[in-house]
């Protein structure tokens, strides 16, 4: 059995978050396609609410004050994790984007987002729609690092297209490095969690108000030749196989990215066979180089298309991989996306030297998740 759930043992404001319960050929075409693996729909995901006891708060305020702020829509939230080191704190995940709140005006209210990955920096501003530019957000970033001492941060990570120049310009003027990307899932659990315990209980609320700035999700396109390999297949991995897998990456100095499991409060049984794809080139270490700066986000079995699609970035799709479509192979790809709802939308991307070979060149561990409410 696996359950996936929100982990707010780190969080300043408890979050209580529910998240919904082969070989094949790859592009060059003219390659032999193999026949697809059998996946087991044995999996089962249940979502369920996490509470706990918040982080203590800092010396100066009762517990009473605490929780009346707290409690409180309208307030805004500064914190940095007392035991937290802040040269350690390199990178934010950043969402400046309308809320579902009317200010005294009758126009829709903004807000600025910020958080680490660990969520030992949390920060929460509003801004009348007024002054939303580069300069607002500058400010505000100048402003964070003033108020809890922090450095300026090395890279800001965002996952709204639609904000890229204003974050870009911002990021800019400071030295920060931007990075488009949907790995912001810290950033997105706390919206969602904020959503319903904050907005909408927010004076301002208005139900119903569809996000301003919704994401994007393009049709896509031909994959660029520098990411091509040369067979692929629908694998598995026991969860143990995974973590180990995940958590050898500096060690090995591979390619790919891990998850903080941790946070997520992904429980898994060590023998759960979690779904990947892998991927064999004669070239994988150039390749999995390639995919290294893509921000990989997931992999998805399009069945209607006999193609599995490749997400990276904000809202960049590729057709990663093509097959001839059949009852079986059809059947097949349902499977794996089966598989991964299962897991709560976990599922991996290897690459390797061979489909029969140990050792991973690149591995990216990746999260399915729905777009925030808001």
């Amino acid at each position: 059995m696996a359950s996936l759930s929100f982990n707010s043992t780190r969080i300043k404001n408890p979050i209580t978050t529910k998240i919904p319960p082969s070989k094949v050929q790859i592009h060059p075409p003219q390659i032999k396609t193999p026949n697809l693996r059998n996946f087991p729909i044995c999996f089962s995901v249940s979502g369920s609410s996490v509470s706990s006891t918040p982080l203590q708060p800092e010396t100066g305020n009762s517990a009473f004050e605490e929780e009346e702020l707290n409690d409180d829509p309208t307030s805004e939230l500064s914190y940095l994790d007392p035991e937290t080191d802040p040269e350690s704190i390199t990178e934010w995940e950043v969402d400046f984007c309308s809320r579902p709140i009317l200010d005294i005006r009758g126009k829709k209210t903004w807000e600025l987002v910020v958080c680490d990955v660990s969520l030992s920096l949390q920060y929460t501003k509003y801004f009348p729609n007024n002054v939303i530019n580069s300069v607002t957000l500058k400010n505000a970033i100048v402003s964070i690092c003033d108020e809890l001492g922090l450095p300026l941060p090395e890279k800001i990570k965002f996952f709204r297209s639609q904000m890229q120049t204003i974050i870009t310009r911002a990021c800019s003027e400071l030295g920060i490095k931007p990075i488009p990307s949907k790995r912001c899932l810290s950033l997105v659990l706390w919206l969602e969690e904020r959503y319903e315990t904050v907005y909408t209980r927010h004076p301002g609320f208005q139900k119903g108000s569809k996000p301003l700035l919704a994401l994007d999700n393009p049709f896509p396109m031909e994959l660029p030749e520098s990411l091509y390999g040369e067979k692929w297949a629908f694998v598995q991995l026991p969860f143990s196989a995974v973590q180990e897998e995940a958590s050898s990456l500096e060690t090995r100095f591979a390619f790919g990215a891990t998850l903080d499991l941790d946070l997520l409060g992904i429980e898994v049984g060590e023998e759960t066979l979690i779904p990947g794809l892998a991927v064999a080139s004669s070239r994988a270490k150039p390749l999995a180089a390639w995919m290294n700066g893509l921000e990989v986000c997931s992999v998805e079995a399009d069945t209607s298309r006999a193609s599995v699609v490749l997400s990276v970035g904000i809202s960049t799709r590729y057709v990663y991989a093509t097959y001839k479509k059949t009852p079986v192979t059809t059947s097949e790809a349902e499977a794996w996306e089966a598989a991964k709802k299962a897991c709560g939308g976990l599922h991996f991307l290897a690459i390797q030297e061979d489909l029969d070979s140990d050792d991973c060149v690149g591995f990216w561990l990746l999260l399915d998740l729905p777009p925030p409410p808001v």
